[in-house]
């Protein structure tokens, strides 16, 4: 089953024992959206994300990737993502050429020579090409962040489900990586959907926005249409949180 919308989530709840956690969203974002999620710390954005890419299981509700249900199609729902949950997470023994190989392996790429010209490709696009033969022990955390993103977009997938992308980097890198993400956006028609609590960067990079706090989503519009009401996207955050957060 095929469908227009990269993710559908209905009514998905997981709460946590102190009651924290996300409750009864409702969202979707179409093929080609740069979607960002955006909440200060604690608000539930990795919950969500943790619960959409499976690694937890909801309380109640679904999850559709491309029409797949995540609880009962959970191969298929994954087939076409990359995500960085959290922290990226890389192999430090390894290099980055030698931890992108045993990704590909993962995801069933075999042809040795594509893969060597992909490998080669990626690390460019993140800023890693002269330090590809480097263990990732060594790396900063920059740089490491550089390869879960460059292990992410390795197998070219259709939806980069990406957990505060920019964690890390220097404002150099965070330049990067907002280009990268609007450039994959445009030539390769890659869906995002980013959870940040970097405002002045989701205004940078991002076309459509919704607002979580204590769990709840609170609102979700174009970035067009919040700048044409208010003159900051820091201005609209605060004055949801006011209007709808502490109710």
């Amino acid at each position: 089953m095929s469908s227009s919308k990269a993710i559908e989530i209905k009514n998905l709840t997981k709460t946590y024992k102190n009651k924290r956690g996300i409750r009864d969203i409702n969202l979707d974002i179409e093929t080609g959206d740069i979607f960002a999620l955006l909440g200060p710390n604690g608000a539930g954005k990795t919950t969500a994300m943790k619960v959409i890419t499976g690694m937890m299981h909801p309380d109640s509700g679904d999850v559709r990737i491309f029409g797949h249900s995540i609880l009962t199609d959970y191969e298929l729902a994954m087939a076409s993502v990359g995500c960085i949950i959290e922290t990226a997470v890389s192999y430090p023994y390894l290099t980055a050429v030698e931890n992108l190989s045993l990704t590909a392996r993962s995801y069933g790429i075999t042809d040795k020579a594509m893969l060597r010209s992909r490998i080669d490709e990626v690390l460019q696009l993140t800023g890693l090409g002269k330090y590809k033969f480097e263990k990732s022990a060594n790396y900063s955390l920059g740089m490491k962040q550089r390869l879960g993103l460059a292990a992410a977009i390795l197998p070219r997938p259709r939806l980069l489900i990406l957990d505060e992308p920019l964690n890390g980097l220097d404002v150099e890198g965070m330049v990067e990586v907002r280009n990268l993400i609007k450039r994959l956006a445009a030539t390769e028609q890659t869906t995002f959907f980013i959870s940040s609590h970097l405002i002045h960067d989701v205004e940078l990079t991002c076309d459509r926005i919704g607002v979580i706090f204590d769990g709840q989503l609170l609102r979700v519009d174009s970035k067009d249409n919040i700048l044409r009401d208010h003159a900051s996207l820091e201005s609209y955050f605060m004055s949801e949180v006011d209007r709808y957060g502490k109710l």
